[in-house]
This record gives structure tokens, C-alpha cells and sequence, in this order.
């Protein structure tokens, strides 16, 4: 006997939101917090009315050809925007608030104009409308889900490309990740200008990298005069 996959059941976040009388709802979800280089990218998506799309998922739970097929249809079929912050701004900043501003970056450009976010875990201080920050939203509400695979595809995508340029590093393969791979890359080859300097404390380029991190300061202190 054939046994049936479970349906995915969604939370109707949007549904509720729509019924007390928000129009434009926009889920907000980021990738690449956790790598050693390049930039967290935040996305922001408004789906259609009772949108419904096969095989939505948190991009987590999703292969790369899944993914990939589901953000060609998504980017074809919703409002969205995408938002970057990039390795200099999370060494300067911290990696939390580096994402908030990808995030920021994400809604500030996003049409329409959302009137109520729905964002993975966190409340957006720069935002002063309404909003909910729900744990593991990306699980279970269809407008971050959505966001998550924007966001993943996007930032893997600006990895691939860096391959081209930095060759020697396989970001194509890891994306920037803490892989044994990358970290051999580096004993090799030393960091780039997209790794993260503030990630590679307690690495043995620690203190190379906090003297590049001092030097980059120097430059845009100089640059702010």
C-alpha cells in the first residue's frame, strides 16, 4: 500500500492579517549569517491573495534544483525585493545588525509599500508600523518560507560568481561556510576582501585579520573626512 505524503500545513498568518483589513503583507527572511565570507542577504516578499504554490518550503529543507525551480517561479510571480549587507559592513557592525540592515534594505525598496511585516524570529526597530517576529516562521508561514528561498538562491548565486574571481577559495562549492575546505583555502592562501574578518577570531588568522580589519577602518575614517 502506497503511503501518501502529509500535505505541508501553512499557519494563515496572511489570511488573518488580510481579514482585519492589512493589504500588504510582507514576509522578511535572511541567508548567510553563519559563513566566513560574503554578504547576508535579506529578502522581502508580498504574495498574491491566497497564493498557493507546490512544494513551498523553508529553503533549508530544500535541495539546490528545488530551490532554484521554486525562485523562478516566486521572482515571476510576487512582489519582492532583496537586500545585502556586505562582509565590511558585518565586521563593522556585528553580524546581527548587519542583518538588520539587509533587512531594512529589503523592505525600503520592496513594492508596494508593506503595511505589515512577518519576519523570521526578530522585530525590526528601524520598522514603526506593525509587525510580528515568529520563531521559525520560514516553517510554517507561506510569506517567509518564500522569502527564505529568494534570499538562499540570491546569495548563493553572489557566491558563485565571487568562484570566478577568487577561484582558489571553492565558494561555488561551499558558499562561504566554515567547511574544512575553506579553512585549508585559507591556511594556503590567506583571507580575501569578502571574507569576514570579525568571523575568523580564535582561527590562527586572527591576528592578521585584526590587522586588516584596523587598517579598513583607518581608510574609511579617512574617506568620512
Amino acid at each position: 500500500m502506497t503511503k501518501l505524503k502529509p500535505q505541508k500545513v501553512w499557519l494563515p498568518w496572511e489570511e488573518v492579517l488580510n481579514q482585519k483589513g492589512y493589504s500588504s503583507l510582507a514576509g522578511i527572511d535572511e541567508a548567510g549569517c553563519g559563513p566566513l565570507a560574503g554578504p547576508v542577504v535579506a529578502a522581502a516578499v508580498i504574495l498574491p491573495t491566497s497564493y498557493q504554490l507546490v512544494g513551498l518550503e523553508d529553503s533549508k529543507k530544500l535541495t539546490p534544483a528545488k530551490r532554484e525551480a521554486l525562485f523562478a517561479i516566486l521572482t515571476a510571480e510576487v512582489s519582492y525585493s532583496v537586500g545585502l549587507a556586505s562582509a565590511q559592513e558585518i565586521d563593522s557592525l556585528n553580524i546581527r545588525q548587519a542583518d538588520f540592515l539587509a533587512m531594512q534594505r529589503a523592505v525600503e525598496t520592496l513594492q508596494p509599500k508593506p503595511d505589515f511585516l512577518l519576519i523570521d524570529a526578530w522585530y525590526l526597530a528601524f520598522w514603526n508600523e506593525n509587525q510580528m517576529g515568529l520563531i521559525e516562521g520560514d516553517g510554517y508561514v507561506r510569506s517567509i518560507a518564500a522569502a527564505s528561498i529568494i534570499a538562499k538562491v540570491t546569495r548563493d548565486r553572489i557566491m558563485t560568481e565571487l568562484d570566478q574571481e577568487y577561484p582558489q577559495y571553492g565558494f561555488a562549492q561551499h558558499k562561504g561556510y566554515p567547511t574544512a575546505t575553506h579553512y585549508e583555502a585559507l591556511r594556503r592562501y590567506g583571507y580575501s576582501k569578502v571574507h569576514r574578518l570579525s568571523f575568523l577570531k580564535n582561527t590562527p588568522y586572527q591576528a592578521a585579520a585584526e590587522e586588516s580589519a584596523i587598517h579598513r577602518q583607518e581608510i574609511a575614517d579617512r574617506s568620512e573626512k
